[in-house]
């Protein structure tokens, strides 16, 4: 099972020698976010400040009620931020005067319910937003599902409605529904959470696949043995701050912090 190789665009091509220091695809400036009434509300981000750059996988760790999923949703737009700037290639997508909807076309986003519509195909889910969205033709919305469903080895599913398939087969759907709009940035929320353990695998499989096309992607997970193989940075939440940040090696195997350390130990005891 492979991704597609048709979602890095020429504008994505991968950084030469001489680009050492590429903008990032997706900055964190000081980032606040607080539930409730301010003031007297739960803090879920504080002063969050991250780099992910163009085709790099980072992988936010940590416990549930870490920020983790918040920091997801306030990328996506789908939550406000309370201080600080979220930019997308440069562009503070944060700022009231930015065109929330021209954002949220150039980023995908997974969360861990597949979120399909059960009155429809599973083509029908994937081409809904190129077609309603992004007004490509039906056919040539069609062309680009089906390629995508057989690459990610959907391909004899198109017709098939979500409740016909398995779990991983949904989350698989859900990610090429995230694709079919050829997104800038990939967003994945904790999207093996809801699956069963001989699931997970197979839908770990597209995100690899999607690693070595060059999709640029951020994902909260659990899956620490996955974080270590598939991601360049890994970042450490905890009570909304990034506690510790730098490569699987860095933070997974040789973590600076108490907080990561015991975080780690928890998942794993034995170690």
């Amino acid at each position: 099972m492979t991704a597609t190789n048709a979602h890095p665009t020429a504008g994505d091509a991968h950084p030469t020698p001489a680009d050492a220091h590429p903008e990032p695809v997706l900055r964190f400036e000081s980032v606040r976010k607080t539930y409730g009434r301010e003031g007297t509300g739960t803090p879920v981000l504080r002063d969050v400040t991250l780099d992910v750059a163009p085709h790099t996988v980072t992988a936010l760790i940590g416990a549930s009620g870490s920020g983790k999923s918040t920091l997801l949703r306030c990328a996506a737009l789908l939550e406000d931020i309370d201080d600080g700037a979220i930019l997308l290639d440069g562009q503070d997508i944060t700022d009231p005067r930015a065109d929330a909807d021209a954002v949220r076309r150039r980023i995908g986003v997974v969360f861990q319910a597949y979120n399909l519509f059960p009155h429809m195909t599973v083509l029908d889910n994937v081409t809904l937003a190129p077609r309603r969205v992004h007004r490509l033709p039906r056919a040539e919305a069609e062309d680009r599902a089906r390629e995508l469903l057989e690459r990610l080895g959907l391909g004899d599913k198109a017709d098939a409605y979500p409740d016909r398939l398995s779990g991983g087969q949904q989350q698989r759907a859900a990610i090429v529904r995230a694709l079919a709009v050829r997104p800038r940035l990939l967003l994945l929320d904790e999207i093996t959470a809801a699956l069963d353990p001989e699931l997970v695998g197979e839908v770990l499989t597209v995100v690899r696949g999607l690693k070595d096309e060059g999709m640029t992607m951020v994902l909260a997970t659990h899956e620490m043995a996955f974080a270590r193989e598939v991601a360049d940075q890994v970042c450490f939440l905890d009570g909304g701050v990034v506690r510790e940040r730098g490569t699987p090696h860095q933070v997974l195997d040789h973590p600076t912090e108490p907080r990561t350390r015991r975080f780690l130990h928890r998942l794993t005891p034995s170690a």
